[in-house]
C-alpha cells in the first residue's frame, strides 16, 4: 500500500516548496551545520545562497520605514487572550506610524499581523524554512521566506525599531536574548524591548537579578532596562517613544 498524505510534510525552501517523506524533511540550516566530508565544495557554493537572502531581505525591506517587531508563541490559540492582545498591539503599531514586522507564522504572529492589515498599515512577514509544515498567515501583506535563521535573524534587527516580546518558547527566548546581547555590546543602541506578560516573564527576570546578576555575570543595566507591563498604552509608549528611535548601529 502506498503512503498516505499523513506521510509527507511541506518543506519550503526559498522560493521552492518540496512534499517529501517525514523521514526526509531536511532543512537548508541542518544541511549546513551538518558534518559533510564534501563541505569544501558544498559550502563554497552555499556562500552564493547565503549572499542571496541577504540581498533579497535588504532590497525588499529598504523602504519599509519604521517598523516595530512583535514576537511570540506559534502555538497560541486564537481565542487566547494573548492573541487578542498582539492584534491590538498589531492595530495600534500602526496607527502610530510603524510597520509591523513577525515571523508570520500563526499564533501571535498571525495576530499581530492580523491587527496590522485590518488597521490598514504593513503587515511583514519573515518566514522560515521548518521541518514541519508552517505556512505564511494570510494576514502579511509583504512576506519573505528564508532558508537560514541567521539571514532572518539580522532583517529583525536591521529593519526594526525595537521589539515587543509576548509569551513564547525557544524562538522568542532566541530573538530576546540577541537583542538583549547586542545592546550590552553597544552594537545596537536607542533599541526599546518590552515584555508583554507580567505573570509569564517575571520570574525569569528575577532569575536574572538573583543568579546571573548576583554572580556578576552582567551588570544592573543591564537587566534593569527590561520593562515588563500588561498595559497596551505602556507598550506602545515604551516602543514607539522619540526617545527610542531610530535605531543607531555602530
Amino acid at each position: 500500500m502506498g503512503k498516505t498524505k499523513k506521510d509527507y510534510q511541506l518543506i519550503e525552501q526559498g522560493a521552492v516548496f518540496r512534499r517529501v517523506p517525514e523521514e526526509g524533511a531536511v532543512t537548508s540550516d541542518q544541511r549546513f551545520l551538518e558534518t559533510d566530508k564534501n563541505w569544501r565544495q558544498t559550502d563554497a557554493w552555499r556562500v552564493m545562497r547565503m549572499q542571496s537572502e541577504f540581498v533579497e531581505g535588504f532590497e525588499t525591506l529598504a523602504d519599509l520605514g519604521p517598523a516595530i517587531s512583535v514576537f511570540g508563541s506559534a502555538r497560541t490559540k486564537r481565542d487566547h487572550p494573548h492573541y487578542a492582545f498582539a492584534e491590538q498591539v498589531g492595530a495600534r503599531l500602526v496607527e502610530s506610524g510603524f510597520t509591523v514586522i513577525t515571523g508570520g507564522g500563526p499564533g501571535v504572529m498571525e495576530a499581530a499581523n492580523k491587527g496590522a492589515r485590518k488597521a490598514g498599515g504593513v503587515s511583514v512577514g519573515l518566514g522560515i524554512e521548518l521541518p514541519f509544515e508552517q505556512k505564511m498567515n494570510k494576514h502579511v501583506t509583504l512576506g519573505i521566506n528564508f532558508r537560514y535563521f541567521f539571514a532572518r535573524k539580522t532583517m529583525f534587527l536591521k529593519y526594526s525599531q525595537g521589539f515587543v516580546v509576548m509569551p513564547g518558547g525557544f524562538g522568542t527566548f532566541d530573538e530576546l536574548f540577541e537583542a538583549l546581547t547586542l545592546a550590552q555590546t553597544g552594537k545596537v543602541v536607542k533599541f526599546p524591548i518590552v515584555l508583554v506578560g507580567c505573570e509569564y516573564w517575571t520570574g525569569l527576570i528575577d532569575w536574572l537579578r538573583e543568579q546571573v546578576l548576583g554572580h556578576g555575570y552582567i551588570a544592573p543595566i543591564d537587566v534593569d532596562a527590561i520593562p515588563i507591563t500588561d498595559d497596551i498604552d505602556e507598550v506602545i509608549r515604551i516602543v514607539t517613544s522619540p526617545a527610542a528611535a531610530p535605531t543607531e548601529q555602530v
